[in-house]
C-alpha cells in the first residue's frame, strides 16, 4: 500500500517549470484588457503577473506551460496563443 505523496507548498517556485511548455506561449496585447484578472484566477502555475501599469497583465514564462487557459477566459480577446520562438525559449 502507498500512502500520500506529500510536496512542500509553494516548491514550484523553486523549480523553473517553463521548459515543460507546449510549443505555444500566451501573448498578452495589451489593448484591450480591462483588468478583470480572470487569466490570473485560472492559470494553473499562477505564473501571471501585474504589470507597473494599469490593466497590464504578463505572464512570467519561467513558470508558464502554454496551456492556453488564459486566452480562453479573456473576455476582450486580448491574450492570444502564439508558437514560441527559439530565443523566447531560452
Amino acid at each position: 500500500m502507498f500512502g500520500p505523496l506529500v510536496v512542500k507548498p509553494g516548491s514550484s517556485r523553486k523549480n523553473k517549470t517553463g521548459s515543460w511548455r507546449t510549443e505555444l506561449t500566451p501573448k498578452f496585447l495589451k489593448k484591450n484588457c480591462t483588468g478583470c484578472k480572470l487569466c490570473m484566477s485560472v492559470c494553473p502555475e499562477g505564473c501571471i503577473i501585474e504589470g507597473s501599469e494599469k490593466n497590464q497583465l504578463a505572464c512570467d514564462y519561467e513558470y508558464c506551460k502554454g496551456c492556453g487557459a488564459c486566452a480562453v477566459v479573456c473576455p476582450k480577446g486580448d491574450i492570444i496563443m502564439v508558437k514560441e520562438s527559439k530565443e523566447e525559449a531560452k
